[in-house]
């Protein structure tokens, strides 16, 4: 079981199967060209810091593919996927791992 946790809250949370549960990382830049931009007008992060992992999928046979990403992993993901969910006043993503397209390596 993995937390998502942001200061001094903490919410445990255990996604199901192929699932991850991600926290999107914001633009740290406020001004572009002198211009502020409106948070409606910001477009939606497409990448995120993976909070928890499910155990993974089950196969027809009742095999268990395991999930390839760890909590920790900074991931791409695509703008429109998996389901917005707000924990103990922290919003975050939960996407199935074949939503996630990429893991960011630094």
């Amino acid at each position: 079981m993995a937390t998502a946790s942001k200061a001094k809250a903490t919410v445990s949370v255990r996604p199901l199967a192929d699932r991850v549960v991600v926290e999107p990382l914001e633009e740290t830049e406020e001004m572009r060209g002198g211009l502020y931009i409106p948070d409606t007008a910001k477009e939606k992060p497409q990448q995120g810091k993976v909070v928890a992992v499910g155990p993974g999928r089950l196969t027809d046979e009742g095999e268990r593919i395991e999930v390839e990403l760890q909590v920790g992993d900074r991931v791409l993901y695509g703008k429109y996927s998996g389901t917005e969910v707000t924990l103990d006043g922290h919003d975050v993503l939960i996407v199935r791992e074949s939503d996630v397209l990429a893991v960011l390596e630094s």
